[in-house]
């Protein structure tokens, strides 16, 4: 072969290893991104929270992230909901087999008196919604919102079935000035 020939022969061989190596990183992209929608998917689930029922734990405007393959929920811990096609986060209060009482003196769980250190506002009965006291079943939680005058939350809809929920919050994301 005369050098004519190698050179075009070299310069082939460099196209086709720059277009391998072009293609293996768009398959890696690709392979990365499709991960990334199924871990959050499944697994994770993350939205922006719009509304003031959560304040000050979770304010308007917040990123929350959220573990879907949590079946089991204690007091105090954040959850997931949704109610009339909307996504609200809620605090659980009581889980199954606890009794739930709103009185003029506050809320109540098994008889005794809550002093919630976070919640800064009297937890009162709504004048329409859930007769109390309320027994919760297997598979139930009831939540409320730490806002407590402003919120929908099981004082207008009741006890949550676990399964009805969409998982634990497991981070918030302040978003506000971005």
């Amino acid at each position: 072969m005369d050098t004519a020939e190698e050179k075009v022969i070299s310069e082939e061989s460099v196209a086709g290893g720059i277009f391998r190596e072009i293609l293996y990183l768009l398959l890696k992209i690709v392979a990365i991104a499709t991960a990334i929608v199924v871990i959050f998917t499944f697994i994770f689930g993350v939205f922006r929270y719009a509304d003031n029922a959560m304040l000050p734990a979770v304010k308007d405007g917040d990123l929350v992230f959220y573990y879907r393959l949590r079946n089991s929920y204690a007091a105090s811990d954040l959850v997931v909901l949704n109610y009339q096609g909307k996504e609200q986060v809620r605090r659980v209060i009581a889980t199954a087999g606890d009794v739930v009482d709103i009185t003029e003196d506050g809320l109540t769980i098994n008889g005794a008196p809550q002093q919630e250190h976070q919640i800064y506002e009297k937890t009162q009965r709504y004048d329409t919604g859930v007769d109390f006291p309320i027994k919760l079943q297997e598979g139930q939680i009831f939540v409320l919102g730490d806002s407590r005058e402003n919120a929908s939350d099981s004082r207008v809809y009741g006890a949550v079935d676990v399964k009805d929920t969409k998982g634990k919050v497991m981070t918030i994301v302040r978003r506000r000035g971005f």
